[in-house]
């Protein structure tokens, strides 16, 4: 990643008031969010996996947000992280999982560890060049017939943008767009499996968002595939 750790870790007691600030003309605090995209996780997790046990990778944890959602819907979650201080606010927010930090190139893992292996809002702060391979790494460790997922922000939704100017740890960030984050992932031997928009609306409308997932409006995205 192109991040020093100390990029974020002067974040570690502001990172949720950074990100209330950038977002505060919407109407919701950031809490939505969170909730909206852990939902979508644990769902296309059920849809493709089914009701097994999962063990989980969250690969730019950050301070464990969505962590704290998804881990009692599985059976073991852990995260990584460039950031010392935010591995440590993810440690006190949710003991019951494990946490690493690690260098931002290679996962401190075997290969075809996890069920499910996830990137929230990570891969626009990578460089270009290297959004490949950390998809690689993704790969490299989820399970045969298991999940990576990764969340990024819709470049082509104008409030997504302005969220992303306003954010005091964006800025410089490159977006990256839901066709070219598709490539990467076929680059990557990832064999797509979903591929949709989210959260439309600044409320809650689970079954009207459903109906919209191939709209290219939606604030965020996920792309989804399996180890080919």
């Amino acid at each position: 990643m192109t991040e020093a750790p100390t990029d974020f870790d002067r974040y570690r007691e502001s990172y949720e008031e950074a990100v209330e600030d950038a977002i505060s003309f919407a109407g919701q605090e950031h809490e939505f969010y969170v909730e909206a995209k852990a939902r979508r996780l644990l769902e296309l997790a059920r849809r493709r996996l089914g009701a097994r046990p999962l063990r989980v990778l969250d690969v730019g944890c950050g301070v464990g947000l969505t962590d704290r959602l998804v881990l009692p819907h599985v059976s073991s979650l852990e995260g990584v992280d460039v950031s010392t201080a935010m591995v440590d606010r993810a440690r006190e927010a949710n003991p019951a999982a494990s946490y690493q930090v690690y260098d931002g190139r290679r996962l401190p893992y075997e290969d075809d560890e996890f069920d499910v292996v996830f990137a929230i809002c990570v891969l626009h702060h990578v460089d270009p060049l290297d959004r490949r391979p950390l998809l690689a790494e993704l790969a490299r460790a989820t399970k045969p017939g298991g999940l990576t997922m990764v969340f990024e922000h819709n470049p082509l939704n104008p409030l997504t943008r302005r969220v992303v100017r306003n954010c005091a740890f964006d800025e410089g960030v490159e977006l990256i767009g839901r066709g070219e984050l598709t490539r990467l992932f076929r680059a990557a031997g990832l064999a797509v499996a979903d591929r949709e928009y989210l959260l439309f609306f600044p409320w809650r409308a689970d079954a009207l968002e459903r109906r919209l997932t191939r709209l290219p409006l939606g604030a965020q995205y996920v792309v989804t595939g399996t180890p080919s």
